[in-house]
């Protein structure tokens, strides 16, 4: 999508930003809509060489989809791009190619409507953008985070949690049924209800395999509190580590939203042996946007793993205002949830954003191999001084720490 239908090219008054579709960035869904309008196709070429890098010496290469999926992305209204990252030829190996997809979406019912007609809703939006990741032979696909709900956690209202669900719950059974469809692992970030120990909640990742069975869970190791963001209102840091499961498809891991701000996090993961790491999450424009294109590429780089991002859209208005001790005045949203999805690879290459206010799915190949290429061309694992960090960690852990600070002697020193 190039454009927001009906804006106009000069958007520098107030009263044409005022204008713009809510979400869009000078009335293009995305950046890299906006240059590819805006800049001379050569400097945009080489501005795009420089923003989302080359991939084995080239830039990403366009999927091209079945007519079904493209389809469907017309009917129900959803954004759809697929690009391919490749790996360099091995004589020993055969490469190791992989379609996975990220699905981002906005609520389909307002938040004033019955729960159980909000979940239904939600249901029957995301079932066409599952059948397209489908008929374009995904093979892992991954949700947003709490992807059934909408994103309550900034209210500190109780009532939000009559959407957890158990690991079994509905929500994991309507996926189960895509899951054996398709032959498809599937990632579903929902909000636990730990019914055998009191009920507990938790902000949970439940991957589901290919023949619709649970290989397991991953519960959220890092839990916000910064703006809106209250959410040890509901739950409290995961108690499941770093867990990697070994699918059909690959090694892959979940590092939930804020965990993508905790380097060692994304470490713990690529020690376990991660091929491909999630970070399903749900954060606005004003909190994180600048700090969204360079951490997840950040991760996949030091890590030489895979990192696809999921943020979900639009703006999601609830029925009493709030205010969360940082002046504002109170207010009825946390702000634009921005989208934005995206896949980074560990050769520093990265796909286009999907849209910032459309919902979408983003589907890319992946030579897996590509892991081991860079681990053997960078070295960093075998570089790395593990010894050092984890002695480091050991004395920052005790509460005799002291800083390792060596002053100048002449800092502090009189002047005669």
């Amino acid at each position: 999508m190039e454009k927001i239908e009906g804006i106009e090219r000069e958007n520098g008054s107030e009263e044409d930003k005022l204008s713009f579709k809510d979400g869009s960035i000078c009335g293009y869904d995305s950046l890299h809509s906006l240059l590819s309008a805006n800049l001379k196709p050569q400097i945009f070429q080489e501005v795009s060489r420089l923003l989302l890098g080359l991939n084995c010496g080239r830039p990403l290469e366009t999927i091209v989809l079945p007519e079904s999926a493209k389809a469907l992305s017309s009917k129900h209204d959803f954004d759809l791009q697929a690009f391919s990252f490749s790996a360099d030829k091995e004589l020993l190996r055969e490469p190791r190619v992989v379609r996975v997809g990220l699905i981002q979406n906005s609520i389909a019912r307002p938040t004033t409507a019955p729960f159980l007609d909000q979940k239904k809703a939600i249901f029957e939006k995301l079932g066409p953008i599952i059948d397209a990741a489908g008929a374009s032979g995904v093979n892992i696909l991954c949700l947003q985070e709490a992807w059934m709900m909408p994103f309550a956690f900034c209210t500190r209202e109780k009532r939000w949690c009559e959407f957890a669900e158990p690991v079994n719950g509905e929500s994991t059974q309507f996926l189960q049924e895509f899951a054996c469809k398709y032959n498809m692992v599937i990632i579903s970030p929902i909000l636990e209800r730990d019914v055998n120990h009191g009920e507990t909640l938790w902000n949970t990742a439940i991957i589901i395999g290919n023949h619709g069975n649970i290989i397991g869970k991953h519960r959220k190791n890092h839990i916000p509190r910064v703006g809106d963001f209250n959410e040890s209102t509901y739950y409290m840091e995961g108690n499941t580590g770093h867990p990697v499961f070994e699918t059909a498809y690959g090694k892959i891991a979940v590092n939930i939203c804020y965990g993508r701000h905790h380097p060692l996090n994304w470490l713990a993961f690529g020690l376990n042996g991660a091929e491909i790491v999630f970070n399903p999450s749900a954060t606005v424009g004003e909190l994180s946007e600048p700090m969204w294109p360079i951490e997840a590429r950040n991760a996949a780089i030091a890590n030489s793993y895979f990192v696809g991002s999921i943020n979900r859209v639009g703006t999601e208005i609830f029925p009493n205002p709030f205010t969360s001790g940082d002046g504002k005045p109170q207010h009825p949203d946390f702000g634009h949830f921005y989208g934005s999805s995206h896949f980074s690879a560990p050769d520093a290459s990265c796909t286009p954003s999907l849209s910032r206010y459309e919902d979408g799915l983003l589907i890319s190949d992946m030579d897996l191999n590509l892991c081991r290429q860079l681990k053997d061309k960078w070295g960093f694992r075998m570089t790395a001084r593990y010894e050092l960090y984890a002695d480091m960690l050991a004395r920052y852990l005790k509460p005799d720490f002291e800083p390792q600070v060596i002053f100048d002697p002449l800092l502090h020193k009189k002047s005669s």
